[in-house]
């Protein structure tokens, strides 16, 4: 399979669980309706644990364009498949949550409040504190990166003549599940967690389109915050990495 297919591939099936149990929490008339935080977590882990067991050994499995970027800042990634890369993962979202519109939609019909509709697409605060709101970001996706680094070491580097890049599929996926359910646990609780900015901008920019239909705006002045917040600490990490490696 072709990388950059197996990234569309793979943040497709990402957001489809991992937003679809949002929608499977939030929506009315679900059988999950209120179920809370913990299933969603949970949930959201093993959504990585399925997507990375399907396109590691063809991409990498990256699947957030902030690991993509600090890959490619410890030297461990090409940046002329950066843009590519992205591109997959973005467009993965965008049909992963289309994909999830379409499972409930008769549950999104049943449900008025805007809010509890646009949290099957994207995310927005607990408290709406942008400064604060973008350092959660940062940090979230700072750890995210930081132990992915710690737990692949030298595995990421490219064997000689390999055209495939190494990424998270070479460290098995359930150790990154662990550690995405255990960011949700502990930092999760004031954004949401995006860490992953096709995890919230592709779904988003189906929400766009969506909108007059599910009378739900996409809150685009937020829209920022879930991208640039994981690029910078994506950035950081890498950086750090390099420092001290």
């Amino acid at each position: 399979m072709n990388a950059y297919l197996a990234e569309f591939i793979g943040t497709a099936l990402l957001i489809l669980m991992g937003n679809g149990v949002v929608a499977n929490v939030c929506l009315n008339k679900t059988k999950g309706q209120s179920s809370g935080w913990i299933v969603i977590t949970t949930a959201w882990a093993f959504a990585v644990y399925v997507a990375v067991v399907v396109t590691g050994p063809y991409s990498g499995a990256h699947l957030n364009p902030a690991v993509t970027l600090g890959l490619a800042v410890i030297g461990s990634f090409a940046p002329s498949m950066i843009l590519g890369y992205v591109a997959a993962q973005i467009a993965g979202g965008m049909f992963g949550a289309l994909l999830v519109y379409i499972f409930y939609k008769d549950h999104f019909a049943a449900t008025e409040d805007q809010g509890s509709k646009r949290a099957c697409f994207c995310t927005e605060p607990a408290i709406r504190n942008y400064a604060s709101n973008f350092i959660s970001e940062l940090i979230g996706t700072f750890v995210l990166l930081f132990v992915i680094f710690y737990i692949t070491g030298a595995s990421l580097n490219f064997p000689e003549g390999s055209a495939t890049p190494i990424g998270l599929g070479s460290l098995g996926a359930l150790p990154v599940a662990i550690l995405v359910w255990a960011i949700g646990l502990s930092l999760g609780g004031t954004t949401g967690y995006a860490i992953n900015p096709a995890r919230d901008l592709g779904p988003r920019l189906t929400l766009g389109l969506l909108g007059k239909t599910l009378n739900t705006g996409a809150d685009w002045q937020y829209s920022w915050v879930p991208v640039l917040g994981p690029v910078t600490g994506a950035v950081l990490a890498g950086l750090l990495y390099n420092a001290l490696m």
